[in-house]
């Protein structure tokens, strides 16, 4: 299983020095967050700055790492797709084969369309379009995700899993034996506290600033692991606010790979 670095673990770092972070660690590939999802957390915009997007593309060559995905596009009433044509531009500089998007619109026939037109831009970049579910977004769930997508029959659609979001929303195994393997070329990978939260702030606060290493909190991640395809790339986002401010970034990326490494080793040897 290969391992990739997803750029919220560790969101506070440029691109470039991600990628170098990541390679000294292990990992072999990042996903780079180049749009910004709030006010609070920062995207990296390495379509508009020429420098930044040199500085990565020289790390990716010094470290031999590659870029699984660029994120994150939030499909939204306003959303203009044709937009986005730099953005996808940027991510097919760096090698990137995925965007990661979101469904923020309650219009479901106009959000379709404007899925379908995004996927019928990223196939310019030989690029997959990524529809990650939330229980707070639109699309709640992995069943209505498969749905979803399936509805709007793009060859090069595809969903995004994420083990805390398939947790919180009631995902099954049976569920996720049901995806066609090419649709998910990766997945997301944390570990929570086996309780949900009980308000809507609560599950952002756990999503988007502390979730735990594989291993260390109450999610079945070895079942889910266990009913994943062989060549489906495990990508871990695992923001831990708390421990990255005692312990450095760094530190916090490797405490997320050594737990991760430790669980996959687990399981060859049950």
């Amino acid at each position: 299983m290969q391992l990739s670095l997803a750029h919220l673990t560790a969101i506070s770092l440029a691109p470039a020095d991600l990628v170098r972070v990541a390679a000294r660690v292990g990992f072999k590939s990042v996903g780079l967050r180049l749009l910004k999802v709030t006010p609070e957390s920062p995207g990296y915009p390495l379509m508009n700055d020429p420098l930044m997007l040199r500085e990565t593309k020289a790390a990716l060559s010094d470290t031999g790492i590659g870029v699984s995905d660029i994120e994150f596009v939030m499909i939204t009433p306003t959303l203009d797709v044709g937009g986005l044509r730099s953005f996808l531009e940027a991510g097919s500089a760096l090698g990137a084969s995925n965007v990661i998007v979101a469904p923020y619109d309650p219009d479901r026939e106009r959000l379709a369309d404007r899925y379908a037109a995004l996927c019928e831009l990223a196939s310019d970049y030989s690029m997959r379009v990524m529809m990650e579910f939330f229980p707070w977004a639109e699309i709640k769930n992995l069943a209505d995700a498969h749905a979803f997508v399936n509805g709007v029959d793009q060859p090069n659609s595809g969903i995004l899993v994420d083990t805390l979001h398939f947790a919180r929303s009631g995902g099954t195994f049976e569920e996720l034996m049901m995806l066609n393997p090419a649709k998910m070329p990766f997945v997301h990978i944390s570990d929570a506290p086996a309780a949900h939260p009980q308000t809507l702030e609560g599950l952002l606060f756990q999503a988007r600033e502390e979730r735990l290493p594989p291993g260390q909190g109450g999610l079945d991640l070895k079942g889910f692991l266990k009913h994943l395809p062989p060549q489906v790339m495990l990508a871990l986002e695992v923001p831990m606010a708390a421990y990255t401010k005692r312990q450095g970034l760094e530190a916090s990326i490797q405490c997320v790979y050594d737990a991760m490494t430790k669980m996959i080793s687990e399981i060859r040897q049950s």
